[in-house]
């Protein structure tokens, strides 16, 4: 029995849950990257896939990491596996302990178009102030798991924060979200969660939700579909090992996809995640002013809405606590839902 396996199964035997995350309204499961009963394994996950053994690391050949990573990093290590063993109680086979998270499916992946496109919600609006790109993009790509905008007309809102490397902003930002009583879900690299694990651990044990932004933070089109494997599964390995969580959430590094990668991340039981608000706040020698960028993200609040926020941001910590405030007495709520 693989290390993974045996992780997985007795995770899942001993139901490592009860955080006050994002739950399902429905069945009260946990999603993303929150620790939870309803765990898959590794192997369920890439079975079927084009891929050599094991988990190997993208060649120094593929694209270069976005300018969100200005700093150069030491490669990404994976810890030694421990010695394989058994668990005390007898388990013939996963499945009889959970129900797998999603069927590999069987997919001609050469007929798939591998243009490189890159998104962002547009400036067009329909009449509930939903951006057009977003709702266009789940019409086309839903097939596949992905969605830039949560399809309800309900008024939520959907907090997603992306984890490229620290800035001293983070605390602060999970201290609001603590004192609003309000749940998101933050998109880290494989180097942030080695270099930030008390961050990380903050995140998971204050009920947020983890997701994966890859490894390297590559953009995927320009990969082989080994290659994407790679860079998904060696932070999903790495996090399940050091973190306990079972992350399906999954936003492609600079927002770059092609239907091939949207495929290959649907495949691998990750939802593609992206947005219908973003705005220019990245930047830390260059932050947009708080007052302007305070009535920006309440003008383009809409139903289902997924913000993204960069956590490097002095802006976004010093606005999110007046940006909350300013939702919930319009009537909006705060989830973690991108279906």
């Amino acid at each position: 029995m693989s290390v993974l396996r045996f992780i997985t199964i007795m995770s899942a035997a001993a139901a490592i849950i009860s955080l006050s995350g994002c739950a399902s309204a429905t069945d009260g499961k946990y999603v993303g990257g929150t620790k939870t009963d309803d765990q898959t394994s590794f192997e369920n996950r890439v079975s079927g896939l084009p891929q050599t053994p094991g988990i190997t690391l993208p060649e120094s050949s593929a694209t270069e990491p976005v300018t969100e990573l200005p700093e150069p990093s030491e490669p990404f290590e994976e810890t030694e596996s421990v010695q394989d063993s058994e668990p005390e109680e007898s388990v013939s086979d996963i499945s009889d302990v959970i129900e797998p998270l999603s069927t590999v499916a069987e997919r001609d992946y050469s007929a798939l178009d591998t243009a490189l496109n890159g998104y962002g919600q547009g400036v067009r609006f329909d009449e509930l102030n939903r951006p057009k790109g977003a709702v266009e993009f789940n019409d086309r790509y839903s097939k596949y798991n992905a969605a830039a905008i949560q399809s309800t007309e309900e008024k939520v809102i959907n907090l997603t924060f992306d984890q490229g490397y620290e800035n001293g902003f983070t605390s602060k930002i999970l201290d609001v979200l603590k004192e609003k009583g309000v749940k998101a879900t933050f998109f880290v690299v494989g180097d942030y969660a080695e270099r930030q694990p008390e961050l990380v651990e903050r995140m998971i044990n204050e009920g947020h939700t983890v997701g994966s932004h890859s490894v390297n933070h590559y953009s995927m089109p320009e990969l082989s579909v080994e290659e994407m494997t790679d860079e998904i599964m060696g932070l999903h390995e790495y996090m399940l090992e050091h973190f306990g969580i079972q992350m399906t959430l999954f936003r492609p590094p600079k927002g770059e996809y092609s239907e091939l990668s949207l495929a290959v991340t649907g495949d691998l039981g990750y939802k593609t995640v992206l947005w219908s608000f973003a705005y220019a706040d990245w930047d830390t020698d260059d932050q947009p002013d708080p007052d302007a960028a305070l009535s920006k993200l309440i003008e383009r609040a809409h139903p289902g809405a997924i913000y993204l926020l960069h956590s490097v941001s002095e802006t976004n910590a010093s606005i999110l606590g007046d940006f909350i405030d300013a939702m919930l007495a319009e009537g909006y709520t705060f989830g973690c839902d991108f279906d």
